[in-house]
């Protein structure tokens, strides 16, 4: 009813009563401890599920929930039902079902539930909204029976109170307190996690924590009975067939789901037609036309917190294509990183956050943008595996919350560990492909790899190693690899790096010039202790590599790098490797770069983040083909000029090139001239073209073949 009033069918009458707080029946006094309680699930008999019916039961019920549950008792939504775990020894726990939650991200996509679909099925999943083992139980394997007894009581139990038999039993896990190690064994499936909003959320503000989604089907063919559907396999592409150049923005961009096909459409479009102008405002990229400036403004100024319209549906179909590329290699390296975008000249626009303040507190205004691109062993980039801009905010002086009373969710590292569990659910589509996390040093979290042990086993870890922490001989880990003997010599290529001015708490960083390295290499295996919130917490076993330049140019500062690892390492070739991996993370750098420079999306201009964020999620894209095609041209030129450029680019670029090269047929003599249109000399001694002299080239060449499709070519 109180749907329909929102939705303007008519007006409810103000309730006649004010409605009083709801507050729990207790039992008055403890529930009694069990006696003698055996340590092993084989030894306790008589274990049974009382469905809670009468006062006194559901008294019982709720004195255990308020005294044993971390979360102690809430008023159930929707049907319901109650169970009491009782055996000989006594009371164990208790466990609740309720009404499903109203939307899950992970539950619906891995269901293949559409929205309409979804209300009209979600009544045969039930929620396990309780499920409590008494804290002074310690019996082993008693947690997952449980479950197996509950999901063959539960189908008739319900069914019997509402005339309706459940399909799909769903349940949250908090990591933060539990590993769900019963539900694996009791044969639940993790399909995701939530997204911290809970059901009374209306407002967005994420207050609770993320949690793990398990379900149980109770049906096999609950999809079929539910409008669901099964996922179809992924087919495996190369990054070669993902560039057919005249439907790149239709493969990249196409059937994003953004709530209308036709906003899908015009997304493809305003795509196709950035990328012929990469860092040219969309009004001199279409020239003026109207009426696709006002198709464009329609879609990027669409309602702000749009469930629909969001980076992360812009991003959809890239992502999904970015998947296929990374089925076909044996190996894929997730570089994540994180780069800040500067708004500061935008006052008047809402949502940004605070990226910086100096010494005289003056703050910049900007959102915070933190990525995942894939990379092959090659250093190929595969694409945009996730992306998301984040608006920072200066913590409250009231705050006066210690590091361990502050949730996950809100700590600095959850980015990077969510960028671990996406991996993990990824490798669950492409189980053939090796995938491996490369972060740097602001990766460097104990959570992080905590993280990885307890619920991201089949992915690998490579991060560059920030704190010097102490091993369980007590130890300081740098000191422990430096101490070891030097297991060989590489030499390894230096790549340059830009000045940087102090930002904030970030240091300044000088200019280098690329060069050559002789470096020595070092590495050992370490168990590292748990610091300080974690100190319960088992240590963790990585391997250790250092990665040192003995003797440095003068005047420059060599390399001297700890790389940590949970990847084996117990041979000089595969410590290289794992340099070599290393090295490959700084193709997210150029990528930044390209975002900023070339697609200049620091002088965009929109008056709210939301805005921002959609026009990124394009220039995302744009700016991995323009990196893809500048690498594309240096390592693999003998291929055919047709993976990268149409037929009309194909003929201007010849028809420019009579007095450059002869007949240009490749996809390095191609990719030469369109450097050249950008201002590369080509000179003897000079570098492969870059990132910028490309997009300038490839800019100019779409200008030519615009005149040469008016003059009638």
């Amino acid at each position: 009813m109180r749907r329909l009033e929102l939705e303007g069918h008519f007006v409810l009458p103000k309730p006649s009563k004010s409605i009083k707080k709801w507050t729990p029946r207790r039992l008055g006094k403890p529930v009694p401890d069990p006696i003698g309680m055996p340590e092993d699930f084989s030894q306790i008999h008589d274990l049974k599920l009382i469905l809670v019916n009468t006062e006194e039961q559901m008294r019982i019920w709720n004195e255990l929930m308020i005294c044993d549950h971390y979360k102690g008792v809430t008023q159930l939504v929707g049907r319901q039902i109650r169970y009491l775990i009782k055996s000989e020894h006594g009371w164990l726990g208790g466990i609740s079902f309720s009404s499903a939650a109203l939307q899950l991200e992970d539950r619906d996509k891995w269901i293949g539930w559409d929205k309409e679909k979804r209300l009209e099925n979600l009544q045969y999943i039930v929620n396990m909204s309780r499920f409590l083992i008494r804290n002074n139980v310690k019996c082993k394997n008693l947690a997952s029976h449980v479950l197996a007894l509950v999901m063959k009581q539960l189908p008739s139990d319900f069914e019997k109170s509402y005339a309706l038999r459940p399909l799909l039993v769903e349940s949250f896990v908090d990591t933060n307190h539990f590993k769900g190690t019963c539900y694996k064994a009791a044969n639940w499936e993790l399909i995701g996690k939530t997204k911290g909003r809970g059901r009374q959320d209306s407002g967005m503000e994420f207050k609770e924590s993320i949690k793990d989604i398990y379900v149980y089907p109770i049906e096999k063919d609950f999809r079929e009975k539910m409008g669901g559907s099964t996922p179809k396999e992924l087919e495996a592409i190369s990054v070669h067939e993902a560039l057919e150049e005249e439907n790149w923005a239709e493969n990249e961009f196409g059937n994003a789901p953004l709530g209308d096909l036709r906003r899908g459409n015009r997304l493809v479009e305003i795509a196709g037609n950035k990328m012929k102008n990469p860092g040219k405002s969309y009004n001199q990229t279409v020239t003026g036309n109207k009426a696709q400036i006002k198709g464009y403004y329609r879609l990027i100024e669409h309602d702000d917190n749009s469930e629909e319209v969001n980076m992360a549906n812009i991003l959809l179909p890239h992502r999904e294509r970015t998947i296929q590329r990374m089925k076909s290699e044996k190996v894929v390296l997730c570089v994540s990183d994180t780069t800040d975008l500067n708004y500061d000249h935008l006052e008047d626009c809402e949502g940004l956050g605070i990226i910086g303040s100096n010494q005289t507190q003056t703050r910049t205004k900007g959102l915070r943008l933190h990525s995942m691109l894939a990379v092959n062993e090659d250093g190929t980039p595969l694409g945009v595996v996730r992306a998301e801009c984040t608006s920072p905010q200066i913590k409250a002086k009231n705050d006066k919350r210690s590091r361990s009373e502050i949730p996950l969710e809100e700590k600095k590292i959850y980015c990077w560990i969510e960028d671990i569990r996406d991996t993990m659910k990824i490798t669950e589509q492409i189980p053939k492909t090796k995938l491996i996390n490369v972060m740097d040093r602001e990766g460097d979290y104990f959570e992080l790899f905590d993280e990885q042990r307890s619920n991201c086993p089949n992915i690998d870890l490579l991060v560059r190693a920030n704190h010097n922490r102490k091993t369980v001989d007590n130890e300081k880990l740098f000191d422990s690899v430096k101490n070891s003997p030097v297991r060989g010599y590489a030499e390894i290529q230096i790549s340059r790096q830009s000045k940087q001015k102090k930002k904030g708490k970030q240091k300044a960083r000088n200019k280098r010039d690329g060069r050559k390295a002789e470096v020595s290499i070092r590495f050992k295996k370490e168990e590292i202790k748990a610091p300080y919130p974690h100190e319960k917490k088992d240590p963790v076993s990585l391997y250790i590599i250092n990665v040192c330049e003995e003797n440095p140019p003068e005047g420059i500062e060599g390399v001297d790098w700890y790389i940590l690892t949970t990847m084996p390492v117990n041979t000089i070739e595969d410590a290289e490797k794992c340099v070599k991996y290393y090295r490959l993370r700084w193709r997210i750098e150029d990528w930044h770069r390209v975002i900023k420079t070339g697609c200049k999306t620091e002088e965009l201009a929109h008056k709210t983040a939301d805005r921002l964020k959609r026009v990124i999620a394009i220039n995302l894209a744009i700016a991995w083909k323009i990196m893809l095609m500048t690498l594309l041209g240096r390592e693999a030129p003998d291929l055919p000029g047709e993976i990268l450029f149409s037929e009309i680019e194909i003929e201007v670029l010849k028809a420019f090139a009579k007095k450059k090269l002869k007949n240009p047929e490749t996809l390095g003599d191609l990719v030469y001239l369109v450097a050249k249109l950008g201002g590369y000399l080509g000179r003897t001694n000079d570098p492969p073209p870059g990132h910028q002299i490309m997009w300038r080239g490839y800019r100019s060449l779409q200008l030519m073949c615009e005149g040469y499709l008016l003059k009638g070519g």
